[in-house]
């Protein structure tokens, strides 16, 4: 019995150098993810989000309208007493992370932005008020 080498058995060897085997244009533009096609294009996979991710956006956008009108029903100077509290657990937050401590490492963000919120609430009041 003669023995065949797998460069002569490959499918791919008697394709000629300058042919390149096509791959299918549906396979290499979109690929099937657990109910959602992700395509090569960011911009045109929006429509085709599951839709359990668009409710939980939806559900995190009423979140922060709801925050951020807890926010503005605060008073100036509790707003200012606020952000003096979270910028002092922000940075025992730093603290515990340099001691490599446990800690959310999502309370970062979350604190952040939540001092920007009211930070630009208190702004807006300074510019109603004319105050430069």
């Amino acid at each position: 019995m003669a023995t065949m080498s797998l460069a002569a058995a490959s499918p791919l060897a008697s394709i000629p150098r300058g042919i390149a085997a096509q791959a299918p244009c549906a396979a290499f533009l979109s690929i099937r993810l657990g109910g959602a096609t992700a395509t090569r294009f960011a911009g045109l996979a929006v429509a085709s989000q599951p839709a359990e991710r668009r409710a939980a956006a939806m559900v995190a956008m009423a979140k922060r309208e709801q925050e951020l009108e807890e926010i503005r029903a605060m008073t100036t100077e509790q707003m200012e007493e606020e952000v003096v509290d979270l910028k002092g657990e922000l940075f025992l937050l730093r603290l515990k992370r340099s001691a490599r401590q446990e800690f959310k490492n999502s309370e970062f963000s979350r604190m952040r932005k939540r001092i920007a919120r009211m930070l630009t609430v208190k702004r807006e009041r300074e510019i109603e008020q004319g105050i430069k």
